[in-house]
């Protein structure tokens, strides 16, 4: 299984990215995704999950109403639109695949993209 993000850089606060993550050896269509965060000298962060088939998203209150997670099961892929960025965003951001069955949790991790929001 393998996750590759692409589309972190430098950004000036106040604009965009778009972060995408192509899926490959699993059944992408079974698992929720996820993108977390880790910005230096921080733990980890959940950002934004979507269901399996799309239907349900959540997202961290800090980026409500500036992120949206889509994705599209027949590409395998997930991407986070970051609109509104702010330095507080600077942040390795992490593509996560998840499931459970039969009591046991599978993920998968991609190997993050460097997001920097500065002037």
């Amino acid at each position: 299984a393998q996750l590759v993000e692409s589309g972190g850089g430098l950004v000036q606060p106040g604009g965009s990215l778009r972060l995408s993550c192509a899926a490959s050896g699993f059944t992408f269509s079974d698992y929720g995704m996820n993108w977390y965060r880790q910005a230096p000298g921080k733990e980890r962060e959940w950002v934004a999950t979507i269901s399996s088939a799309g239907g349900t998203t959540n997202y961290t209150d800090s980026v409500k109403g500036r992120f949206t997670i889509s994705r599209d099961n027949a590409e395998s892929t997930v991407s986070l639109q970051m609109n509104s960025l702010k330095p507080e965003d600077t942040a390795v951001y992490y593509c996560n695949a998840h499931r459970i069955r039969r009591a046991t949790s599978y993920d998968y991790w991609g190997q993050g993209t460097q997001v920097t929001v500065s002037s």
